[in-house]
C-alpha cells in the first residue's frame, strides 16, 4: 500500500501538466513502515532525458538519479519510487516501463490530458517481474 500526501501529489500533478504532451518523471520520497506501507511525503521532478520520443518514453539520467539519492540522504527519507506521466493514455505501465523497473520501487503513473489529470495509479513488480497494481491512497493532508 502507498499513501501520498497532498503536497507531494500536487507537485507530481503539476509536473505532469507542465510536461504535457511529453512524459514527465521524478522521484517519490518518504518512509516505509514494518508492514510495507509506504508514506510519500515529498517528490522531486527531474528532466525527462529520453533521446527517443518523449511523448511515449521517459529516461532518468544517472546524474538525476544521484540527485534523487542525495535528496533522500539530505532529508533523512527513503527513495520509495518513481512517478511518470502517460500523456493521453491510461495510467497502466507499458512493456518499456516494466523492463526498466526495479523490484523494490513503487511506480506511480499519472494519466494526463491537456485539461488535467485523469487518473493516478501505482504499480509494483511481483516475483515474476510483472506489474501488480498497488493499493493507492491519495491526498492525505498532514497539516490538519
Amino acid at each position: 500500500m502507498i499513501t501520498i500526501e497532498a503536497e507531494a501529489e500536487k507537485q507530481m500533478n503539476e509536473d505532469a501538466l507542465k510536461a504535457f504532451p511529453d512524459e514527465c518523471c521524478g522521484f517519490m520520497f518518504g518512509n516505509e513502515d514494518e508492514s510495507g506501507h509506504r508514506w510519500v511525503t515529498a517528490s522531486l521532478a527531474v528532466q525527462n532525458s529520453s533521446a527517443d520520443n518523449k511523448k511515449v518514453r521517459f529516461v532518468i539520467s544517472p546524474k538525476d538519479y544521484l540527485k534523487g539519492e542525495q535528496f533522500a540522504m539530505d532529508n533523512d527519507l527513503q527513495l520509495l519510487g518513481i512517478y511518470h506521466s502517460h500523456p493521453s493514455h491510461p495510467a497502466v505501465p507499458s512493456e518499456h516501463d516494466r523492463v526498466a523497473a526495479q523490484p523494490w520501487f513503487s511506480y506511480v503513473i499519472i494519466s494526463v490530458e491537456k485539461d488535467g489529470v485523469k487518473s493516478t495509479r501505482s504499480w509494483v513488480l511481483n516475483d515474476t517481474a510483472r506489474f501488480e497494481e498497488e493499493t493507492f491512497n491519495q491526498s492525505i493532508n498532514t497539516t490538519q
